[in-house]
């Protein structure tokens, strides 16, 4: 029998270590089971990205266009986040996707042309591929873009195709914007909560239709889209804005294309309007993928990131195409509706520098995955959420595809002073090549170059200096 004040052992007589032993496993228990529950609260959020073709910046109703109808994607923008300072390092479709999958400038990943591919070794360090090892259901429809063979074994769902695309098909009268919109469809109707995807839809819109006689030839249901509008010339679709460009420029391809779309006042009404219907078609198919993540009940845990590869001349400068550094050409559109953002941040918009290089490690980052040290931009994630970290505040700039009638160059854009340099073009002064440097805070349209004057030498030699600096580091 126990002394009367002996201390008792619980549960008649089991040793007090036992009851430690199990204390400690039922809290292990509970954790563990408040940890499952936790995560099955907060799922990895899928992931859509939205890839349009030469679509400039201006070119949606939320970037401040009144004439372009985007509704849908205003909708998303107006839920989302906005990134005004959107930009491309390269700008010329092959280069920039290559940057997307990447997270890298070109100098670094290699592909300057439409015929190099991405090696294995470096699709493997690639937003899909990494997302794909980390449990993610990769999806690609649309225009891959890049050289070499399509990659179909490195997706678990692909319906792309090789170079530009055709937006009719003799065998099908739908319009292709509408086709890629089904495909996608059909791949999100496979999908269920349990695990997450990332799909990826590169448009050929709003690509003109190269060599044919209408450029930009959108469905037939827009044809009345616009027809009672008069679209604005540019400020800079002067004669006097054209005539103040090297000769180099004034006899470049972006002439030569400025003469099939802009040359006349009809010919730039037609080629304009068509453009921007071509733009509404994408935000059509952009209402559709919506509806049926809501259909599906997927809405809720999925992040879109919506873009375009590189920017686009309506007629400024006299100029068409893109590959130069105005802005016209290197600036995007970039929205991103996350719908777990607090109410605080939908409808926000960050002025910082956003870069094609950023898409990737923020795709990885929002997904968890770690973002591999070969990836040169940077998460947009903190931005997303109203962080204020530390930011760029220019970034180099690279256009090295070889073409006859496009001139190679390089540049910063820094925050006030951009400054261009064209690689085989020689100036007057022998050491250095044809430069430019435009004050964007004084003239934001480019409209006087101050690189030949001396008052502001100390300006050029800094962004001299700052393109030798971003360059190395790119490398």
């Amino acid at each position: 029998m126990l002394p009367k004040h002996a201390p008792q052992t619980a549960m008649n007589g089991v040793r007090p270590a036992f009851i430690i032993g199990l204390f400690v496993s039922t809290i292990f228990l509970l954790t563990f089971v408040c940890g499952r529950s936790m995560a099955a609260e907060t799922p990895r959020p899928n992931l859509i990205f939205l890839l349009t073709d030469d679509q400039r910046f201006d070119a949606l109703g939320s970037m401040g266009n009144r004439i372009i109808q985007t509704p849908r994607l205003d909708r998303l923008a107006a839920a989302g986040v906005v990134f005004d300072n959107a930009f491309c390092t390269t700008s010329i479709c092959a280069t920039s996707r290559a940057s997307f999958l990447t997270g890298q400038y070109a100098v670094r990943h290699g592909i300057d042309d439409f015929a190099t591919p991405l090696s294995a070794e470096q699709f493997e360090q690639t937003f899909p591929a990494l997302l794909r090892g980390a449990g993610y259901r990769t999806a690609f429809v649309g225009k891959w873009g890049l050289g070499g063979p399509l990659p179909r074994e490195r997706y678990d769902f692909f319906d792309g195709f090789s170079g530009q695309g055709r937006y009719f098909d003799k065998e099908d009268p739908h319009h292709l914007t509408d086709k890629l919109a089904q495909r996608a469809l059909r791949f999100l109707d496979t999908c269920e909560g349990g695990q997450p995807f990332c799909l990826q839809v590169s448009f050929k819109a709003a690509h003109c239709q190269d060599g044919a006689a209408w450029q930009f030839q959108h469905a037939p249901r827009f044809q009345s889209t616009y027809a009672d509008v008069t679209i604005p010339l540019p400020v800079t679709a002067t004669s006097e804005d054209f005539a103040a460009l090297p000769e180099f420029l004034q006899n470049s391809e972006a002439r030569h294309r400025w003469q099939v779309r802009f040359a006349d006042e009809a010919m730039f009404q037609k080629s304009v309007k068509d453009y921007y219907r071509l733009i509404t078609g994408v935000d059509e198919a952009v209402g559709r993928l919506v509806e049926k993540l809501r259909q599906r009940r997927l809405a809720d845990n999925t992040v879109i990131v919506f873009t375009s590869d590189n920017g686009f001349y309506l007629g400024e400068h006299g100029l068409a195409g893109k590959w130069f550094m105005h802005e016209e050409s290197i600036r995007l559109p970039l929205l991103v509706f996350d719908p777990r953002l607090p109410a605080e941040r939908r409808g926000a918009r960050v002025d910082r520098m956003a870069l094609n290089i950023d898409v990737a490690p923020t795709l990885l980052d929002l997904a968890g995955v770690e973002v591999p040290e070969t990836v040169q931009g940077r998460s947009l994630a903190p931005l997303l959420s109203g962080e204020a970290p530390a930011w760029r505040g220019e970034f180099f700039y690279e256009h090295r595809f070889r073409h006859a009638g496009i001139p190679r160059n390089e540049g910063v854009r820094g925050e006030r002073f951009k400054y261009v340099r064209y690689l085989d073009q020689p100036a007057a002064n022998a050491e250095h090549p044809y430069e430019e440097l435009f004050d964007l805070q004084s003239d934001p349209h480019e409209r006087q170059n101050l690189a030949a004057r001396p008052e502001h030498s100390a300006e050029l030699a800094e962004m001299r200096e700052r393109w030798r600096d971003l360059r190395a580091a790119a490398e």
